[in-house]
């Protein structure tokens, strides 16, 4: 079988492979013509910006409704001020901590696919295996960590109203999964790496045998 040759401006065969195989519904080969690469460019920024746009409108309103809802549904004391059951925040934080994980998974996967890509370079396939996986860990970590907080009655510091002690306790929920992620993250970017070339050095080893 020969091999079509590549001419210049076209993507080689690898990184077409890289394309189908890490994100083959919506990534596609450059053009090879610079006027096409341009229009495609600007068609990308315009997709991207409307997105920021309805993302950006979709959390105003959620952050809206979610403030209006408890100005007018929590009970206040004689002086006015609010009087938030413990139950209302504790709701909150776990709402949160689910919108959190939903927005930062694909973020980060977002960014993650270029630096997979170039570190599985030499198996397209395995790393679109690799990222797959990494996505499971992630959303199982996530629900693990809410399983494992969570509060289903009002804890020996707290009151029946929300407290110091529970809005302590409930940022500190908050800062403990993102540390946990950032330093998993970390730890994944130093050793993907040295998987990707491990990964190489076998193909290539048993491509000679």
């Amino acid at each position: 079988m020969t091999r079509r040759p590549e001419t210049p401006g076209e993507p080689s065969e690898v990184e077409r492979r890289l394309y189908d195989a890490l994100d083959p519904a919506a990534a596609r080969p450059p053009a090879p013509d610079l006027f096409d690469r341009v229009l495609g460019s600007i068609a990308d920024d315009r997709i991207r910006r409307r997105r920021i746009v309805r993302s950006t409108a979709t959390l105003t309103l959620a952050v809206l409704l979610l403030t209006a809802t408890v100005l007018i549904f929590t009970p206040r004391t004689g002086t006015g001020d609010l009087l938030l059951d413990w139950w209302v925040l504790e709701l909150f934080t776990d709402v949160l901590l689910i919108g959190l994980a939903l927005w930062l998974g694909p973020f980060i996967k977002r960014f993650g696919r270029a630096y997979a890509a170039d570190v599985f370079h030499d198996n397209p396939q395995t790393g679109k295996s690799y990222i797959v996986l990494t996505d499971i860990v992630y959303y199982l970590i996530f629900t693990a960590y809410i399983l494992f907080t969570v509060s289903f009655q009002p804890r020996e510091t707290w009151s029946i109203v929300v407290t110091a002690s529970q809005a302590g306790f409930e940022a500190g929920r908050i800062g403990g999964i993102l540390l946990i992620i950032a330093v998993l993250h970390g730890l994944n970017i130093v050793l993907m790496p040295v998987l990707g070339r491990l990964f190489s050095l076998n193909r290539k080893i048993s491509g000679r045998s």
